[in-house]
C-alpha cells in the first residue's frame, strides 16, 4: 500500500562493517522504515562499496526494505544479481546510461520496485516520460560517492517542482545526502517522503548500545513531520 508518510532509510554505508546483520537489526529495532544500501563501483562515483553477495548475505536480517541504489555504470548487467539477492528497490541513475526508460523496465521486470536517482547538477526536466516507469525519484542531496558531506540547499526548490510534476501518481520522493534533524525538515516540507541518513542516524551509537540510533531516527522523523505539519 502506498503512503506518503515520512519514513526513516538509514544507510548501511555508515554502519559498524564487521557487525552487518547486528547493526541492521538494530535500527530496525529502533524504528528504521527502510535499510538503505549503498553500491558504488568506484567508476561511476569515486568510492567502492558492496555487492549483490553482501545484499544476498544481510537480506535475512532485513524485516523491513531493502532499499538498494546502484551508483554505478553500466547497470543493466546487474539488475539480475540485485533482485536476486532480495532487493525490494532497485534505484539506477539518470546519468548513468543511455537507455534509462530500459533499466527502469527492467528493474521492474526483476520483480522490484524502480528507482531513478538525480545528482545534483541534473535536473528534472528529463523526467516527462519516466515518471510512469518509477516508483521512486532519489534526489542526491549531496554529490554521491561518500559519506558525511555537506547538504545542498539547491536541491529544495528541485524537490519542490518534482513533487508538483509528480501530482497523484504512487511515487516516493527519496533524499539522499546530508539528512540531519536540521536538514530534514526543509524537505519534508518541500514534498519529500522517504529520507536516507547515514552518520546522523549512526552518530553515538552501536550494537551493544543502540540507543542512540532509536534518539537519532526519532529527531529526524519529528522533524520533518513537524514541518510537514507546519506547511
Amino acid at each position: 500500500m502506498f503512503d506518503r508518510s515520512i519514513k526513516i532509510a538509514p544507510s548501511i554505508l555508515s554502519a559498524d562493517f564487521a557487525n552487518f546483520g547486528q547493526e541492521i537489526r538494530a535500527i530496525e529495532a529502533q524504528g528504521a522504515d527502510w535499510v538503505h544500501v549503498d553500491v558504488m563501483d568506484g567508476h561511476f562515483v569515486p568510492n567502492l562499496t558492496f555487492g549483490p553477495p553482501l545484499c544476498k548475505a544481510i537480506r535475512p536480517h532485513i524485516s523491513t526494505v531493502m532499499d538498494v541504489h546502484l551508483m554505478i555504470a553500466p547497470v543493466d548487467p546487474y539488475i539480475d544479481a540485485f533482485a536476486e539477492a532480495g532487493a525490494d528497490i532497485i534505484t539506477a541513475h539518470l546519468e548513468a546510461g543511455p537507455h534509462i526508460h530500459r533499466t527502469l523496465q527492467a528493474i521492474r521486470g526483476a520483480g522490484c520496485k524502480a528507482g531513478l536517482a538525480l545528482n545534483p547538477g541534473t535536473g528534472i526536466e528529463d523526467l516527462d516520460y519516466l515518471l510512469d516507469m518509477a516508483d521512486l525519484i532519489c534526489v542526491m542531496t549531496v554529490n554521491p560517492g561518500f559519506g558525511g558531506q555537506k547538504f545542498i540547499h539547491s536541491q529544495i526548490e528541485k524537490v519542490q517542482r518534482l513533487r508538483a510534476m509528480i501530482g497523484d501518481r504512487p511515487v516516493h520522493i527519496e533524499i539522499d545526502g546530508g539528512i540531519t534533524p536540521q536538514t530534514a525538515p526543509l524537505m519534508a516540507a518541500a514534498g519529500a517522503d522517504v529520507l536516507v541518513a547515514g552518520s546522523a542516524v549512526f552518530t553515538g551509537g552501536a550494537v551493544d548500545t543502540p540507543g542512540p540510533y532509536g534518539d537519532n531516527i526519532r529527531a529526524i522523523r519529528a522533524a520533518a513531520e513537524q514541518a510537514r505539519q507546519a506547511g
